[in-house]
């Protein structure tokens, strides 16, 4: 008798919702740790460390190490079609399962998964002559800032204060915002929808906890109105407290 293939017990025993994003963390067969995503026609699997997928490349985790490794043996190597192809694999699987962490709420993992993605992005900056191709990742660059920043908020929050998730939120703001700069695009900046969620957020956990101005907001002010004495106590309780 012939083994059944299908997948009908699954997909009956959890429904798709449309409306919500459908995320478990389950034991594989082996006893590993996997992550299953339920889409409207199915069930995606992902590892839950190297590439989502499961698969080496030439003995790499990850695509992005084995491009790695081509730069070092060779530092003007530059991408083939097929590396085009398959970095573009990477970048969808690493988009999935960045946001079923966020969804799990495993903070770090979402910041380390969204961390491959710009490395990622910035070596295709660096080995591709096609500036159509590198705009057509480059402009998703934001997006993953932005889930990189909200997932390191959250974990601030979730393991230290309510001060460190604001300070996190300031950080990517300003990452996000010299590549605003860099595209000449500044203007647009405070109107953008990502920054507008990310000011929300930080103003909304400023009075959910009742945090004023974080220790470096109150260090860049003092250096802004050339206030140096405060500026240098400031930095020297900074100083202190991020060695504690």
């Amino acid at each position: 008798m012939k083994r059944a293939r299908h997948l009908d017990d699954l997909l009956r025993n959890w429904e798709f919702d449309p409306s919500s994003l459908n995320v478990r963390l389950i034991k594989g067969k082996d006893d590993r740790d996997v992550i299953q995503m339920r889409v409207d026609m199915g069930v995606l699997q992902l590892e839950t460390t190297g590439r989502p997928d499961g698969e080496l490349i030439e003995a790499s985790e990850t695509y992005l190490q084995h491009l790695q490794m081509t730069r070092l043996e060779n530092a003007d190597a530059e991408l083939t079609e097929k590396d085009c192809n398959e970095i573009d694999r990477e970048f969808m699987q690493f988009y999935h399962r960045r946001i079923c962490w966020l969804r799990l709420q495993f903070y770090h993992r979402a910041v380390m998964d969204a961390d491959h993605t710009l490395r990622l992005m910035d070596l295709c900056e660096e080995m591709s002559d096609d500036p159509e191709w590198i705009s057509s990742h480059e402009q998703y660059r934001p997006f993953v800032l932005f889930h990189r920043t909200q997932a390191e908020a959250l974990g601030e929050l979730e393991e230290n204060t309510p001060e460190e998730a604001i300070q996190a939120i300031n950080r990517g703001l300003d990452t996000l915002r010299e590549f605003f700069v860099k595209h000449e695009a500044e203007e647009h900046f405070d109107e953008d929808e990502l920054i507008v969620r990310l000011v929300d957020l930080r103003e909304s956990l400023r009075n959910e906890y009742s945090v004023g101005q974080t220790l470096r907001e109150r260090l860049d002010a003092a250096v802004q109105e050339e206030q140096y004495e405060l500026a240098a106590r400031l930095r020297d309780e900074l100083t202190r407290r991020e060695t504690h």
